[in-house]
């Protein structure tokens, strides 16, 4: 690039010889940007990092489901109890039981949640992965297509929203709009 600016620089215009000058330097930093993703430990990222990432978060869900299995089960003996008791007692252990199965939907919600994080995570993956060789073999990037996201198809895609966060979630009217829109 320099030897052809070099060459150039009588026939060109300020303006053009300033363009130029910034092509130059945007080579420069593609080459740098290069320079420094080679240097990366990217076998690292994706042969160790991030399959420990998704392993533990596959464990935080096997764990909490364990957990609240357990809960359950602790619930279904106080149902028992509870039938053969009488009196007040019975209403606020009937009540105690139903609030603990409420809040142990948790366990799904924090599942759903961290399927998300562990399919963001793989898509990560993919992606530097096809970042990698795509400057390793110097081939084009718009040229390579990423690999699809594994085992869904397209149409379900739109399905796994999962839970949203607090700010990003539908309020009330909405869901009302929503309702009665199917009716």
């Amino acid at each position: 690039m320099r030897s052809v600016i070099s060459t150039m620089r009588g026939d060109l215009s300020q303006h053009e010889t300033t363009l130029l000058a910034e092509v130059e330097e945007l080579g420069r930093t593609i080459a740098a940007a290069k320079a420094e993703i080679a240097a990366l430990q990217v076998d690292d990222i994706t042969d160790s990092h991030i399959p420990s990432a998704t392993d533990e978060l596959d464990a935080i869900v096997e764990h909490t489901a364990a957990a609240t299995n357990a809960i359950l089960e602790v619930c279904e003996t106080l149902d028992g109890l509870a039938a053969k008791l009488t009196g007040a007692p019975v209403e606020t252990l009937n009540d105690a039981t139903t609030r603990i199965y409420e809040a142990c939907s948790f366990q799904d919600i924090t599942g759903q949640r961290i399927n998300k994080v562990v399919s963001t995570l793989k898509a990560i993956d993919r992606k530097v992965a096809h970042i990698v060789a795509t400057f390793s073999c110097g081939q084009d990037v718009l040229a390579i297509q990423p690999a699809a996201p594994e085992n869904v198809a397209d149409n379900e895609l739109s399905l796994l929203n999962g839970p949203q966060l607090p700010m990003a979630a539908m309020g009330q009217s909405e869901i009302d709009k929503l309702l009665a829109s199917f009716e």
